[in-house]
């Protein structure tokens, strides 16, 4: 019998977030028929789990309902759509949030790095928020804009001050599927055409006419939707056709190459040739608008060429067209570098919509259009009973001053550059992570079978690192057509060292799986 020991080092990652240790290893061979054969595998101590960071914040402790009636009622008076979208396979029961943290109802923490699908802007709970809601509590919830109530016009001077000329008039929503609707009706009734083009893969929202604006089938029913919906390719620079190492406006590039000469991108001039070859087949001479979001959010933080939104509102407006930016996840600062992911592209839109971080969580959404297309839309009436509403304009309004107070542009400009870079580190280092992109904390990571299909990874692997992630103390989400994108989305108050800790534990979730492998 022949012994052979050595001392085994875990791979370097990151620098602190190494969690194998050294190990003596001993392997022991027997000489059968004159073949040496092994006889015990490579043993390893388990990896160290990451140290979560501390939080003095105390969460009052859950009395209420049994997880299990809490599930069964879910399960049988809930509609059957709550269960198919619940994360996990062993889901996790929130019961209170404080900025970046969340408390499932055994008191355990987790660090939200998805904020209620990019929802939670400023916080969960925020001080400033909370007492700007509890104040109007106490004076009014209530009233619609048939009376003339402060907090509506306060707020919408406060929001259109943010916005470019000619972008003056709002339109106050409870959501962004609301907000999208509104938008396709306003522009039907503007330019007196009906066809409206989206791209592949995009999401605006679930309501009937919203759903025809979204292209994901997942999000579809075999009955008519939106009736004039069309969709064009969508410029996909990493798993699309055509992709280079300098198309986006990222601090991270595709890992694909090019011979772009500076200052020209090949792959935007083939995406923008199917847009057109789309107007001159699909649509009638003259269309009605144009819908896209500055970085595809459930489609799974999609980034375009850098001139494909200019391009494409040029010949959009040639066909009649208004220009419509869905800001309801790029929106309010999350990109980091501006206020509005449009801005980032260097355009302006005819309408923007937004929600979700427009009040942190409160059910709010808004529409911003010329005072041109408002005045095509005053031919009739339109009314929101709760749209406006003075509890939503006052949670909305402490949301803008929170931002601009505490600085959160800017933290999520100089956090996101952190996590995309570490990401990409990673992304170097290991072969099922194809893509990482991004802006600020609008983050996406692509997993692959391998770097040169670019293929997705199975739901089954996907499903395997998301469930690791969580079970050491980290929320994220999913998304992209095929599941196969990790949505890195999280209140815009977290820190480096929530950065670093959400790194170790992704780090050693893919470890994990590669070693099932």
């Amino acid at each position: 019998m022949h012994k052979v020991c050595s001392r085994l080092h875990g791979p370097s990652v990151l620098g602190k977030t190494d969690s194998w240790k050294s190990v003596n290893v001993c392997v022991e061979f027997h000489k059968e028929g004159g073949v040496l054969r092994q006889k015990s595998a490579v043993k390893q101590t388990p990896p160290v789990p990451p140290q979560i960071p501390p939080c003095d914040y105390k969460p009052e402790p859950y009395q209420g309902m049994s997880k299990g009636r809490l599930l069964e009622i879910r399960k049988h008076n809930c509609n059957p759509m709550t269960m198919k979208v619940t994360y996990y396979k062993k889901p996790v029961f929130i019961n209170q949030g404080y900025m970046q943290w969340l408390w499932d109802v055994d008191g355990r923490r987790y660090l939200d790095f998805f904020a209620g699908v990019a929802t939670v802007s400023v916080g969960h709970c925020n001080p400033k928020v909370t007492q700007a809601a509890e104040k109007q509590l106490r004076r009014l919830w209530h009233t619609t804009p048939i009376y003339v109530y402060p907090q509506m016009q306060e707020y919408a001077e406060k929001l259109v001050s943010l916005l470019p000329d000619p972008l003056k008039v709002v339109y106050f929503t409870n959501s962004g599927s609301e907000a999208n609707d509104l938008a396709v009706l306003m522009a039907r009734l503007h330019t007196g055409n009906f066809d409206v083009i989206t791209l592949r893969g995009s999401y605006h929202g679930g309501s009937p006419q919203a759903t025809g604006l979204t292209s994901n089938a997942d999000y579809k029913y075999p009955i008519p939707s939106s009736l004039g919906c069309h969709n064009t390719m969508c410029p996909d620079v990493f798993s699309g056709l055509w992709g280079g190492s300098h198309c986006r406006d990222s601090p991270v590039q595709t890992i694909r190459e090019c011979s772009c000469s500076p200052g020209h991108c090949q792959a935007n001039d083939m995406y923008i040739s199917q847009l057109k070859e789309m107007l001159a087949t699909t649509v009638s001479n003259r269309i009605a608008a144009f819908f896209a979001e500055p970085i595809q959010g459930v489609g799974g933080a999609v980034q375009f060429p850098k001139n494909y939104l200019k391009d494409s509102y040029q010949l959009v407006r040639e066909k009649g067209g208004i220009c419509i930016a869905d800001e309801v996840q790029t929106g309010f600062g999350r990109t980091g570098s501006h206020f509005w992911g449009f801005q980032g592209h260097n355009v302006i839109p005819d309408m923007v919509t937004m929600a979700k971080g427009i009040a942190n969580g409160f059910p709010m959404g808004a529409l911003v259009t010329t005072a041109e297309i408002a005045r095509s839309f005053a031919k009739g009436v339109h009314f929101n009973t709760f749209g406006g509403n003075p509890l939503a304009c006052a949670v909305a309004s402490s949301v803008l001053d929170t931002i601009k107070e505490d600085k959160m542009q800017e933290n999520s400009a100089d956090v996101g550059t952190y996590l995309l870079t570490e990401l990409a580190k990673l992304r170097d280092k290991y072969e099922i992570i194809g893509d990482v992109r991004g802006k600020g904390l609008q983050i996406g990571v692509e997993m692959v079978k391998d770097k040169v299909t670019r293929d997705p990874l199975p739901r089954e692997a996907m499903a395997q690192i998301f469930e690791d992630t969580k079970d050491m103390g980290v929320l994220i989400g999913k998304g992209g057509l095929y599941g196969q994108t990790f949505r890195i989305k999280p209140p815009m108050c977290i820190t480096k060292d929530d950065a670093d800790f959400f790194l170790a534990v992704f780090n050693q979730a893919v470890l994990n799986y590669m070693e099932r492998r």
